[in-house]
């Protein structure tokens, strides 16, 4: 199920028939998870993030209310809609849950194009949002991920680091004199070139945790998760090499050549070492990488 490239669904009831029918309805368009009381679905929301929540409101030891207050309340799982489903035929009921943040309702005895209508709407919402999030935080010249991208990621990989205590790297690449190369071949020209840059650091990383963005201008920034200052330090290098090595074509036949200075910064994440601070080291690498002549890869050293 983790494969699956259908939209997620967790269906949240402790009658089992129900449970059984709604998967029945909507189990051929999404990948469906199930959960028969409050807890277990909080667990299960938080752990895997289903895109939609179909949340019963009558259910014992925790009421659906109780649940979707508790879900608002986590980090992973504040963001996902949740449809409750009722049997109260209650307007004041419905009111509480709407007012609390439910996306919508769906009552019993389940109508089945009634029930595939108003999760398909949810489910266009949530697809409509993401792709709106993704294309702001892909840098358009690039089209590897842009700074808000970045800043969306780290904290992310920082938590995930902190709670496993595994090492995490990063990678600050600026390119050697590039205003000069555009003085030189002219801005549509320095367009290509960062271009390379970012095709040549996404082909060198092959993890899919790693993480590479333009961090602005002719700098770039790679996320490693999961890589201490010698791991982090070889693939400083092989992009270094691999960026020295490209032929960037002109127009007119012409090869030019580039070339990055790479500051590296690698920490496992502590109580008294915090993000600022690991981008700040990783800002102080390169500056010394810069200081020492450019076209090198220096790793941050006390």
């Amino acid at each position: 199920m983790d494969n699956d490239p259908r939209n997620s669904l967790l269906i949240v009831d402790d009658d089992k028939s129900s449970l059984m029918m709604l998967s029945h309805i909507l189990g051929e368009d999404y990948a469906v998870r199930v959960a028969p009381d409050g807890a277990s679905a909080i667990r299960i929301a938080e752990k895997y993030t289903p895109d939609l929540i179909l949340l019963d409101i009558v259910m014992p030891d925790m009421d659906g209310y109780q649940v979707l207050d508790a879900l608002q309340n986590t980090e992973a799982a504040s963001h996902i809609p949740v449809i409750f489903i009722t049997g109260l035929g209650n307007d004041a009921d419905e009111k509480k849950g709407l007012k609390m943040g439910a996306a919508d309702y769906i009552s019993k005895p389940f109508d089945d194009m009634i029930v595939k209508l108003r999760v398909g709407h949810q489910i266009r919402i949530v697809n409509q949002l993401r792709t709106i999030e993704q294309f702001s935080m892909t840098d358009q010249l690039t089209e590897i991920a842009n700074r808000r991208g970045f800043d969306n990621r780290l904290p992310i990989e920082w938590r995930r680091a902190f709670r496993e205590q595994s090492p995490i790297s990063l990678l600050l690449i600026d390119v050697d004199h590039f205003k000069q190369y555009n003085d030189t071949y002219g801005h549509q020209q320095g367009d290509k070139a960062l271009c390379a840059v970012a095709r040549t650091v996404t082909q060198t990383l092959k993890r899919a945790s790693d993480f590479a963005a333009r961090w602005g201008g002719e700098e770039f920034v790679v996320l490693l998760p999961n890589t201490d200052a010698r791991g982090g330090l070889a693939i400083g290098q092989q992009l270094h090499n691999g960026i020295e090595a490209m032929d960037i074509l002109c127009d007119d036949g012409a090869v030019t050549k580039l070339t990055v200075s790479i500051g590296v910064s690698a920490h496992t994440p502590s109580e008294t070492c915090q993000i600022d601070e690991f981008v700040l080291k990783a800002d102080k690498a390169l500056y010394r990488a810069k200081h020492e002549g450019r076209n090198r890869v220096c790793l941050y050293a006390e």
